[in-house]
């Protein structure tokens, strides 16, 4: 049975994460974007990370440009931007496609896992988000119109 342990990604400064070493935690994967309408969930997301994250939950943030090249910015624009904009502090990942053949393997698994609406797979826009439970598997997705305040609940049952 695959588990998000079974994945590596790149954080935004070029080093290999091996996700087995977050085994244990509650996980929120987002696919991110700096010029999108729903931008501003960024503050929702970093309230959830500094409210829960001495209770073993981490959000990881993907930042894509596949929907309406929001996301231009290379590695240290975009940490800038969430810095400076939102104060953002957890973990970001290097620009990764959701959808399609360059599709990251991480997404590609989660996608699988829990479909969107109508049964699709693919992620129709910025801010989808993953939640993983304590044993790396995928527990819910959300899409970009719900807000983090909108997923305590279901995080809290988790931790």
């Amino acid at each position: 049975m695959t588990t998000i342990a079974d994945f590596k990604v790149t954080n935004n400064r070029g080093e290999e994460i091996d996700l087995a070493e977050k085994k244990g935690q509650v996980l929120l994967v987002v696919n991110t974007a700096s010029k999108c309408g729903f931008t501003p969930q960024y503050d929702g997301l970093e309230e959830l990370y500094q409210k829960y994250k001495d209770q073993g939950f981490e959000v990881l943030g993907f930042p894509c440009n596949q929907f309406g090249g929001q996301e231009p910015g290379n590695a240290d624009e975009i940490e800038e931007f969430c810095k400076i904009n939102f104060g953002v502090t957890f973990p970001l990942m290097e620009k990764v496609d959701v959808n399609g053949p360059d599709a990251s393997p991480l997404f590609d698994w989660m996608k699988s896992e829990k479909k969107g609406l109508m049964g699709s797979t693919s992620i129709k826009w910025n801010f989808t988000k993953f939640l993983i439970d304590r044993d790396g598997n995928v527990v819910k997705r959300y899409g970009s119109t719900d807000k983090p305040a909108g997923i305590t609940r279901d995080i809290e049952k988790l931790l």
